[in-house]
């Protein structure tokens, strides 16, 4: 039996949970480093083969057996899963403010969005990509909230620092750019 096969039934097995290298080398009696070059030997084996669909994750310090990104349009047809088609604007906007903000509170979100956010949380946390972490110690002691492995996951990410920096974004208030536009034009008719 070869200990680059036992890691990849490991990690088949493991799904969607992955396994950390200290599981690993408990299970298979290896020190971590030994783990870590096999890691880096299927790695590169899935790499190098372009008749495999599979691949090596390393996302929140687990380690798990996934597809290629090129297959994604592949599954997502084959899945259509609640979460691919039930990601509304809303939902979009408010995993965004905590993404970026957490911990934070529905208060905080929904002053932020201007409207109430309470559907979009329980959404977020039925899709398993926002969880309750802890109370915020105010009046009232409302829930704080973050995000999950799984949203690291599915945003394809190791860690938070990896999220685009939201100050190098162009982003433009529409309201703005229609006074901005209507001020323009204005001036022009008064020329």
């Amino acid at each position: 039996m070869s200990r680059l096969a036992d890691i990849e039934v490991l990690l088949f097995v493991a799904g969607e949970e992955g396994l950390t290298v200290r599981n690993m080398a408990e299970m298979l009696d290896l020190q971590p480093s030994a783990i870590i070059q096999q890691l880096e030997k299927l790695t590169e084996k899935y790499q190098a083969d372009d008749q495999s669909g599979l691949a090596i994750l390393e996302s929140s310090s687990r380690y798990k057996l996934v597809t290629k990104k090129e297959y994604a349009d592949l599954l997502r047809t084959y899945a259509k899963t609640p979460i691919n088609q039930s990601m509304s604007r809303a939902l979009l906007e408010t995993l965004s403010i905590i993404a970026y903000k957490q911990p934070i509170t529905r208060i905080e979100v929904d002053s932020i969005r201007g409207v109430n956010s309470s559907g979009a949380i329980s959404k977020l946390q039925a899709f398993d990509l926002i969880r309750e972490n802890g109370k915020k110690e105010v009046l009232g002691r409302p829930n704080l909230y973050v995000t999950t492995d799984y949203f690291l996951d599915y945003m394809g990410i190791n860690h938070l620092e990896e999220l685009p920096d939201v100050s190098d974004l162009d982003l433009v208030d529409e309201e703005t750019e229609l006074f901005v536009e209507r001020k323009e034009i204005e001036e022009d008719e008064n020329q």
